[in-house]
């Protein structure tokens, strides 16, 4: 560590397990002593940690901090040190979360048209049946790990519907993502080979999509189009979209948009079991048919403890100072949105759970013109996923000691590794489904 400690005042201790327990009181005391914080993570890498609220919405947004990390002064990315695990090795690095304008501003407008509100609304009720296909799977059963049989599964076939990938190759995109979200926790070496194999995977679902739409050149006659379909024709109409692009747009799909949602379903669960006043006025309000109190529900489940602890990597390209402290270029930048979206300069009461919140512009999907393109996505899923819950198991509850409860070590996400919880086990397999 290279913490740098306050005069009065020892600086916390950062990246412990006690610290993934409860991260918080650490952010707290960065907030008021340390705002912009140089420290050494846990990679060896070094970098700047940005905690507050009004810096951190400056940083989102600043076109001086790039996301390409051959803007980085060492040579750490090479060493799979900064981003995603194994992406570099097998050729997946032109998405989203690693480029600038102008090619960002061409890759999204090619993928934004998939994501807004409209395709949204006509996939809610594929959402609906996935998860409640999930539930019928152990809602007779009494007791349940919410993460591996409900909050993981849900959003990894629900991407991969949304991208094309066969009913049938589904289980094995599980399996890949399975491994991805360990963290280290699988064998040495595991993350590397599931991104190689899924990468190897998308590269011939691509040639055979294109195969198949050889045979409708004109996409009005198409059968209804998937993701990975509209991205190979729009490329083979000109918009310059190479076959590496296209699988690394796939893989960022599938790894950014499922991950946050496994996290916001699964933190967001624990949060109303252990917030037994704020559950009851949810259920009230769900038993009485309104979807107000669910919509600005999930908004503040995002903010008081949400699935993406630290913004992804960015880098200075050239000096500049943020929160007093000078950032020098090639230095690496990390915004803490955890930090960020408890800020009493910002939010009133940061540390209470009010799903009632209206002020709530929370930095949980990040901010500028890398704000999360899923957000629509991961918002359906994510109110789908809790009313189904609470309608269909209304007296869920937590099934142990939640002290026992560990969270996924990681830089960037935040979620539990298991949540295991018990109810009266349902009747029939078809008992209280929502419309």
């Amino acid at each position: 560590m290279t913490d740098q400690p306050h005069p009065h005042h020892p600086a916390p201790e950062l990246f412990t397990w006690e610290f993934a327990t409860d991260p918080y009181p650490a952010y707290a005391w960065l907030r008021e002593h340390e705002p912009v914080h140089r420290t050494r993570l846990p990679s060896g890498v070094e970098a700047w940690l940005v905690t507050r609220y009004a810096d951190a919405r400056q940083a989102l947004a600043d076109p001086r901090l790039s996301k390409n990390p051959a803007h980085h002064d060492e040579p750490a990315h090479a060493k799979g040190k900064t981003g995603i695990p194994g992406e570099r090795k097998a050729e997946l690095m032109t998405h989203l979360l690693n480029i600038d304008p102008p090619d960002h501003t061409r890759l999204r407008r090619l993928v934004s048209k998939a994501f807004t509100p409209r395709r949204v609304a006509e996939f809610a009720p594929r959402v609906q049946e996935l998860t409640d296909d999930l539930i019928d799977r152990f809602a007779a059963d009494g007791s349940a790990d919410l993460i591996h049989d409900f909050a993981f599964p849900l959003p990894i076939y629900a991407i991969c519907d949304l991208l094309g990938v066969p009913r049938e190759d589904q289980d094995d995109f599980r399996d890949w993502a399975g491994m991805m979200i360990r963290h280290g926790g699988g064998p040495r070496g595991g993350v590397a080979r599931s991104v190689k194999k899924m990468r190897a995977y998308l590269a011939d679902l691509i040639h055979r999509k294109r195969e198949d739409l050889a045979d409708f050149p004109d996409s009005d006659s198409a059968p209804s189009e998937d993701l990975l379909s509209g991205l190979i024709r729009a490329s083979d109409q000109g918009e310059h979209l190479t076959e590496n692009e296209a699988a690394a747009m796939a893989f960022i799909l599938l790894f950014a948009g499922f991950e946050t949602t496994v996290n916001l379903i699964g933190n967001g669960t624990y949060a109303l079991l252990t917030h037994p006043e704020q559950r009851a006025l949810l259920e009230k309000s769900l038993a009485a048919g309104e979807r107000g109190l669910l919509e600005t529900g999930v908004e503040e489940l995002l903010r008081y403890d949400g699935p993406v602890e630290l913004a992804t990597w960015r880098f200075a390209t050239r000096p500049l100072t943020l929160g007093g402290k000078d950032i020098a270029a090639g230095d690496p930048v990390l915004v803490v949105l955890a930090a960020a979206d408890r800020d009493p300069e910002r939010f009133a009461d940061p540390d209470v759970l009010d799903l009632g919140r209206r002020d709530n512009q929370h930095l949980g999907y990040g901010h500028g013109i890398h704000y999360c393109l899923g957000a629509p996505l991961a918002r359906l899923e994510g109110q789908t996923a809790l009313a189904t819950l609470l309608t269909r198991l209304p007296d869920l509850q937590l099934a142990g000691d939640p002290a026992d409860l560990r969270w996924r070590g990681g830089l960037i996400m935040r979620g539990l590794r298991t949540l295991p919880v018990e109810f009266t086990p349902e009747r029939s397999r078809t008992a209280g489904r929502t419309a």
